[in-house]
C-alpha cells in the first residue's frame, strides 16, 4: 500500500449539494429558501441574540454576567482558636489530622490557618498557605509552621 492507495471508506466522504445551478439539478431557481422575506437574502435571517423585539436573555439576566475561573483554589480555613479546642500537645497538625477531628472535612483539599484565636501549646501545624498573624502566633507559642505543597 501506497500514499496514492489511500481512500476514505465507502460513503464517510459526501458530496456537498450545489444549490442554485438550475432547475434540472433539483435545487434550482429558489435554492431551496422559499420564495422571498428576509431568509430568502444573503445574510438573511435573525441573529441568535434577537428574540423578536422581546429583551434578550442576555440582558434579563445581568448577574449571570462574567465566567467562572477553573483554576480557582479553595482553600478550607482553620482559625488557631479552632486548634486551640483540641489537645494536640506533642504530635503534628496535619490536615488528615484535622479532617479525623472534624475542622474540615476531605484530607485532599487545600487548608489554609488563619490567625483568629490564641495559642498556648507549642505544635507543629503542616498546611497549604498560612496567614502571617496565625505564623507569627505559632512561632511565638515556641512551635513551628510547615506549608505543603499544593498537588
Amino acid at each position: 500500500m501506497k500514499l496514492h492507495d489511500l481512500r476514505p471508506n465507502p460513503g464517510k466522504k459526501k458530496e456537498r449539494k450545489r444549490v442554485g445551478r438550475g432547475i434540472s439539478a433539483g435545487q434550482g431557481k429558489t435554492a431551496g429558501r422559499g420564495t422571498k422575506g428576509q431568509n430568502a437574502r444573503s445574510g438573511g435571517g435573525k441573529g441568535i441574540y434577537f428574540e423578536g423585539g422581546q429583551l434578550p436573555l442576555a440582558r434579563r439576566l445581568p448577574y449571570k454576567r462574567g465566567f467562572t475561573n477553573i483554576n480557582k483554589i479553595y482553600y478550607n480555613p482553620v482559625n488557631l482558636s479552632d486548634l486551640a479546642e483540641f489537645d494536640f500537645e506533642g504530635e503534628e497538625v496535619t490536615p488528615e489530622v484535622m479532617a479525623i477531628v472534624g475542622l474540615i472535612r476531605k484530607p485532599t483539599d487545600p487548608v489554609v490557618i488563619l490567625g483568629d484565636g490564641e495559642l498556648d501549646e507549642a505544635l507543629t501545624v503542616k498546611a497549604h498557605r498560612f496567614s502571617a498573624s496565625a505564623r507569627a502566633k505559632i512561632e511565638a507559642a515556641g512551635g513551628s509552621v510547615e506549608i505543603i505543597p499544593l498537588s
